[in-house]
């Protein structure tokens, strides 16, 4: 299951684990204009961790799903 909520700044999609255990915490994707934020609780830190995106590779992430293995070069349109 997940959800999308449209803030002042960013998109906010939350992405919950379902079905048999053990389940994980929590996925929280924020997508700001300039970066996107990936967040996660740790219960065993009691803290959130979070890893920042550039917007490229964000687009390295997304073209490098439907790939095989080995190393690529992803060119921007108009390059």
């Amino acid at each position: 299951m997940f959800s999308i909520e449209h803030e002042f700044d960013s998109t906010v999609v939350t992405l919950v684990d379902e079905g048999e255990g053990p389940l994980q915490e929590d996925v929280i994707v924020n997508g700001f204009e300039e970066c996107i934020t990936v967040e996660q609780y740790d219960p065993r830190t009691d803290r959130v961790n979070m890893i920042t995106f550039s917007m490229s590779q964000m687009r390295d992430l997304a073209a490098s799903l439907s790939l095989p293995e080995g190393v690529y070069s992803r060119k921007d349109k108009g390059s």
